[in-house]
């Protein structure tokens, strides 16, 4: 659902992909490789909002500002499931953890981590390749290179999803049984805990 307001129109790359169930709104413009999930809100209806190259927006987000404000996600910015950016800038291959909330005039360092469920308050600046975690936040560490590695393998998975959504993403009906040849699906990525319990038994 793409809606102009006040004479703007939102601009979405060919090779981004925004869910019929979205709702991108006015001032809004959408990169290359952009995967924009199902119940997002992007309101650029009082500012502007730029999404940049390779970013993830996943369900049930929301991007806003009060007025006269851009919010930007910088290339290979990850945002979770239901996490809320209001005014702020998210730096390059930074993560936003589900649920997190990230308030006005924030700026989030290249390469950081914000964990899930963490509360950055207004005007905070966070530098680069910061973990934070935390409601108010806290800074507890640097990113390491393997949790870097581990967060942007994952964001490349969400690079490649918007061509497969516009290869095989369809409305259909359900099927009323389990087909007995069913596939499995290829797990591929495993979670942070997961990946340093497989690099220790190595």
């Amino acid at each position: 659902m793409i809606y102009a307001f006040n004479g703007y129109i939102p601009v979405v790359h060919e090779t981004a992909f925004v869910h019929p169930q979205a709702t991108v709104t006015g001032n809004v413009i959408i990169g290359r490789q952009v995967y924009i999930g199902p119940g997002a809100a992007i309101r650029g209806d009082w500012g502007q909002i730029i999404i940049e190259d390779n970013c993830n927006v996943q369900e049930n987000c929301t991007l806003h500002m009060f007025p006269g404000t851009t919010v930007r996600l910088r290339e290979m910015a990850h945002i979770g499931h239901g996490a809320i950016i209001h005014g702020a800038t998210i730096g390059r291959n930074a993560l936003i953890g589900m649920n997190a909330v990230v308030m006005d005039r924030v700026e989030i360092g290249d390469e950081s981590i914000v964990g899930a469920l963490s509360f950055i308050r207004a005007d905070e600046v966070i530098p680069p390749r910061s973990l934070v975690v935390g409601n108010p936040h806290k800074i507890i560490r640097q990113v390491s290179d393997d949790m870097l590695a581990w967060k942007t393998e994952g964001t490349q998975i969400y690079m490649r999803l918007p061509g497969e959504c516009h290869a095989t993403l369809q409305p259909c009906e359900p099927l009323r049984e389990l087909p007995a040849d069913r596939p499995a699906q290829a797990a591929g990525y495993a979670t942070w805990a997961e990946s340093k319990n497989q690099a220790a038994a190595e």
